[in-house]
């Protein structure tokens, strides 16, 4: 069946950095949102949903279609949640709910505290929150080998560690398939950007608690039914257990919405009406 839309492709110029996003359909807002995953991974989803919402996705800085103008800066989630929140405040159609998974639950998050008036409900589906479990430490130290190992050249032992921290199981030879080669040169532009500028800012962060049970927003904290015994389940949880919520099932693994769209937009249709 086709659901696809008709996207509105732009781009808004924010401090330091010219994001690229796209809007479709109208009716309440929803944000799609990832960190390093771009746009493009939700546009089945994006689709499904703007039959009766304005669905805005974006590239987050530094990544495909974002252009940043210093490269050498990291990509704190403090940074994402600003450009998250110039973008709901030019479409003028807030509050949102935005539905953020793995790094982009961390923006969501770091939008919620900042910016409470501009959201009414954040799904943190996923976020990678390391500090928040008991082998911080070691994840620490992991996290650094994984980086200097992808800084030395070994590309695809970077990977096998990150698959490793990650608790994440995946055949030998799709590993070699996926991260053997050479690959797009934007792609691997994009790669090397979240091993060197993304990723320890947005596993280091360390919700505020209290910031966002004072916000007002609706935090739903989201674990896919098929993640089990990932480490994104644990910090997922750990954020839960914090929050004083329940942690919501939804469809799926880490990437539920990639893997069955329809799924996971009827799962979301209910999570937001329940609110």
């Amino acid at each position: 069946m086709n659901h696809t839309s008709t996207a509105t492709v732009a781009t808004l110029r924010v401090p330091d950095a010219s994001l690229h996003y796209e809007v479709r359909g109208d009716g309440p807002l929803v944000v799609l949102v990832g960190a390093p995953m771009d746009a493009r991974a939700f546009e089945p989803l994006a689709d499904l949903l703007a039959a009766d919402h304005t669905v805005l996705t974006t590239d987050p800085r530094g990544i495909n279609r974002s252009e940043v103008d210093d490269r050498e800066r990291d990509s704190t989630p403090e940074l994402r949640a600003d450009d998250l929140a110039r973008l709901i405040a030019h479409l003028d159609v807030g509050p949102a709910v935005v539905l953020g998974s793995s790094g982009g639950a961390v923006s969501a998050l770091a939008l919620a505290q900042a910016h409470p008036e501009l959201v009414r409900t954040v799904i943190a589906h996923e976020p990678p929150l390391d500090e928040l479990v008991e082998d911080r430490e070691e994840l620490r130290e992991r996290t650094d080998d994984m980086i200097a190992t992808y800084l030395a050249g070994d590309r695809l032992g970077a990977w096998r560690k990150f698959l490793a921290i990650a608790d994440i199981d995946m055949p030998v030879e799709a590993v070699e398939q996926m991260f053997g080669g050479d690959g797009d040169p934007q792609d691997r532009a994009d790669e090397h950007y979240q091993y060197t500028r993304m990723l320890r800012p947005t596993v280091e962060f360390v919700p505020d608690v209290e910031a966002l049970r004072a916000s007002g927003a609706r935090i739903v904290v989201a674990i896919g039914e098929a993640s089990g015994g990932q480490l994104c389940e644990r910090t997922s949880q750990a954020l839960a257990e914090r929050l004083g919520v329940e942690p919501t099932t939804f469809p799926g693994s880490h990437i539920g919405f990639v893997e069955d769209p329809e799924r996971f937009a009827a799962r979301l249709r209910e999570v937001v009406a329940e609110g």
